[in-house]
């Protein structure tokens, strides 16, 4: 009869109330895809808002005009995210590739690269305009 010692715990887990949010609707939409157009023109919004924590590591951002060309980024990527594109001596940052690990951004010596607070980076399409940053 080991099992004994966990039935209150069992119990109080059962009576809690979720801690998750009802997200990103109330309730669920027909489509989430259509959901995420919806807001990102203004006819509907995430429920409840949410906030992201400081420091939180969302899609990439990326400074051209800062950037040297020096390719450490390209170089520092576990997830081979960053291409270097010779003719423009610029990056192209596949989104839908990174890990969101931020070492491109402590290894830029120029800050070209910082980590936004979007979150909501979802797609069909995984080469769409939206997931790649140039």
């Amino acid at each position: 009869m080991s099992f004994l010692p966990s039935i209150p715990e069992i119990l109080k887990q059962v009576l809690k109330k979720p801690a998750t949010n009802a997200f990103p609707a109330k309730y669920l939409p027909p489509s989430i895809t259509g959901f995420l157009t919806r807001v990102g023109e203004g006819k509907a919004s995430i429920h409840p808002p949410i906030a992201t924590p400081p420091a939180f590591r969302g899609q990439i951002i990326y400074d051209r005009d800062t950037c040297i060309g020096c390719k450490i980024c390209t170089k520092v990527c576990p997830a081979h995210a960053i291409e270097f594109i010779p003719e423009t001596k610029r990056i192209r940052i596949y989104v839908t590739q990174c890990i969101s690990c931020s070492q491109c951004n402590d290894a830029c010596p120029v800050n070209a690269l910082h980590m936004s607070d979007v979150f909501l980076t979802a797609n069909e399409d995984r080469y769409a305009e939206s997931l790649i940053v140039e």
